[in-house]
């Protein structure tokens, strides 16, 4: 890892703007104003043109007093000769306009902060909350009230009219307290041709002022450009990739940054952040994108993000939970934050808002975060208690908490998947039925438990590989020389057994734009059968047992398209009775969105027998998974084209680096 240059300039621009921060007033009065770059440089060049200009003036004897901003366009007026009274004039009205500029600015930031404070807990009366969210919730509680649900849809849609009263507050300032999934936005397919909302870094972060604390974390991170985007009083934790001896460390590296490593011997770190602010609000984020400015700039990737207000009360620690808010603590102390915190607790930070791991699940209500986290810890994992905290394990156990399995025999549903990355991994038939198992919800010991030389033989599976051909690489706006973070090795394609019957093109929905985007869009439908009428108890019985969060319960909750109930019995508060009926509306898969490629690396690799598994995974990686009630959910969920083009044998071939001769004249 190479970061001396870039250690260099943040260090540089710290120390820069240390020394500006010495004009202003102490730091607790200080308001921070936001003005747009170009609108400062202009101003300030003007300025400086005006300065001159009054200096010369000075040097030609005219008396240059130190007036007040009234009377100073007055003394210009009788006593400055002509040769620079237009320049005092200027200063005079630049400086005019820049108080009333930042006066207006330090309103907005003043009624912005008014708004955060009126925020910290999400509002009681619910506010069209998504449908995925609300039926993942019910199908896990399993309630079984007949409750009425919004457009299943609208999770996905730009909901800032439903988060604010205020129509022209900029996403910057919007919250997000059922969590909100969408592409991020850049400079060459603004807008998206499929019209979805986006986001950008600076409405992930969202006003600089108001950070208390981050821990951010990257496999790529380009120091000086992300500290930007952070007032230089704000203290970060930096996950970050190891050298070359995989040693965990940790380090200052700028005033008040500091860089954690984790143990990891030729892997790579995941992308993902948790932003504290000083209203005691918590943003959750998990994104594809590295801390770069080409992947927010030149390529598409995808954020989930989700704000958590502060508990009332703390949550006594519970060493058995297996909770979102469980699982990211477990992540924390995993990629080396524990002793990166404890440093600047026990330095010049003793009040964060952050106190131990623990204090995220204690200390922050989780209860409206409906997805499901899924982590990738780099290490060998053995026995099934650990198994399935991690990698493709931990989502075969996701997707059965979610009621989402499809089962076996000849009930079973077909479970087609479509993943999409930036990196191509090794295949074998082996590890693609072993994922493929793991996406159905099925457990590994009824697959460790086949004949090795049985799994070895099995057919491909269900899987269709998105990765873009040549064609679409060099059709993308920036064509081959854009194509430097997408990943595929000739020696791999030409593999004897490579499954490149599985590949298709991969083609962004938003424009001609190359996708850095991993994201895996399940879908599942019943076998064909000849016996095309069930009897409704067959029917109910196996929608019970596919409903079943494996709890041992068997109840199934009704779910209502309705949209002419009453919001009262939306936001009912009373205990359902517990009963059970048939399902009206199943769903029809799941989606993945995090930094997760598919690879074995990434999801990991199993072995050992039914009774002692044994998981083995390369990388840390993290991401969420939710659950999909329609066709209309996969398209905007889906950042892809759908349905996805299959590669033309003999005709199509992916993008390679190495055999292009822009990349093969860099090596040069």
């Amino acid at each position: 890892m190479h970061h001396d240059d870039e250690l260099e300039r943040a260090i540089a621009l710290s120390l820069k703007e240390a020394q500006a921060s010495n004009l202003h007033k102490p730091r607790g009065d200080v308001v921070s104003v936001d003005v747009p770059d170009e609108e400062e440089e202009h101003f300030q060049a003007e300025l400086q043109r005006a300065i001159a200009a009054s200096k010369a003036g000075s040097d030609c004897g005219v008396p240059i007093s130190k007036p007040t901003s009234e009377s100073r366009a007055s003394q210009s007026g009788t006593s400055t000769p002509s040769g620079s009274m237009s320049f005092l004039s200027d200063r005079s009205q630049l400086e005019k306009e820049r108080l009333v500029r930042l006066k207006r600015l330090r309103g907005e930031s003043d009624d912005r902060e008014r708004r955060s404070e009126k925020s910290q807990q999400p509002p009681v009366k619910r506010q069209h909350l998504s449908s995925i969210h609300e039926r993942t919730d019910r199908r896990i509680t399993q309630s079984t009230s007949s409750v009425s649900s919004s457009s299943s849809s609208s999770n996905f849609q730009d909901r800032s009219g439903s988060k604010t009263t205020d129509a022209t507050t900029s996403i910057m300032d919007q919250l997000f307290w059922d969590g909100e999934f969408r592409p991020t936005a850049n400079k060459h397919s603004q807008p998206r041709e499929d019209g979805r909302a986006t986001f950008r870094l600076t409405d992930v972060l969202g006003p600089k002022s108001d950070i208390s604390f981050a821990i951010i974390s990257s496999y790529s991170t380009s120091v000086s450009w992300i500290y930007e985007f952070f007032d230089p009083s704000t203290p970060v934790i930096l996950v970050a990739q190891p050298d070359p001896s995989g040693q965990a460390t940790i380090k200052n590296i700028l005033p008040n940054w500091v860089m954690t490593v984790p143990f990891l011997r030729n892997g790579r770190g995941c992308q993902h952040m948790k932003i504290f602010y000083k209203t005691g609000r918590l943003r959750v984020v998990i994104s594809t994108a590295n801390l770069i400015d080409y992947d927010w700039r030149d390529i598409e990737n995808a954020v989930w993000l989700q704000d958590v207000p502060p508990r009332s009360q703390p949550l006594p620690h519970d060493p058995k939970a297996d909770d979102f808010a469980s699982i990211m603590q477990k992540v924390l102390q995993a990629v080396n934050v524990r002793p990166a915190l404890a440093n600047m607790l026990a330095n010049d930070y003793p009040n964060l808002p952050l106190q131990t791991m623990h204090d995220l699940r204690s200390r922050w209500d989780f209860s409206k975060v409906r997805v499901k986290l899924i982590p990738s810890i780099a290490g060998k994992h053995e026995g099934w208690p650990t198994v399935v905290q991690t990698g493709h394990a931990c989502l075969m156990k996701a997707v059965r908490d979610l009621g989402l399995r499809t089962g076996k025999g000849r009930a079973a549903k077909e479970l087609t998947i479509e993943c999409q990355g930036s990196s191509i991994g090794t295949y074998s038939t082996q590890w693609l039925n072993e994922f493929h198992w793991s996406a159905r919800g099925e457990s590994a010991d009824d697959w460790l438990d086949e004949p090795k030389t049985r799994r070895a033989k099995l057919s491909w599976p269900a899987v269709k590989i998105l990765f873009p051909s040549l064609k679409t690489v060099r059709a993308s706006v920036l064509g081959e020389p854009g194509g430097g973070t997408m990943f595929c090795r000739t020696n791999q394609w030409g593999g004897a057994k490579f499954p490149r019957e599985l590949f298709c093109d991969s083609n962004s929905a938003g424009g001609r734009v190359l996708m850095h985007t991993k994201m895996i869009i399940a879908t599942f439908r019943p076998k064909f059968t000849l016996f095309a009428g069930q009897s409704k108890a067959d029917s109910k019985a196996k929608s019970t047992a596919q409903s079943s969060s494996g709890k041992g319960k068997s109840k199934v909750i009704v779910i209502s398209d309705s949209e002419t109930e009453t919001e009262t019995e939306t936001d009912s508060e009373t205990e359902p009775q517990e009963k059970v009926v048939e399902v009206q509306n199943e769903p029809i898969g799941w989606a993945y969105v995090g930094s997760h490629n598919f690879t074995p690396s990434a999801w990991g690799t199993l072995s050992g027998s039914g009774f002692n598994p044994v998981l083995n995974v390369v990388n840390y990686e993290l991401g969420v998974l939710f659950p999909l009630y329609g066709e209309e959910d996969v398209k905007k969920v889906s950042c892809f084209k759908r349905p996805p083009r299959k590669y033309s044998l003999g005709q199509d071939r992916p993008w390679i680096q190495e055999e292009s001769p822009v990349f093969d004249s860099r090596r040069d």
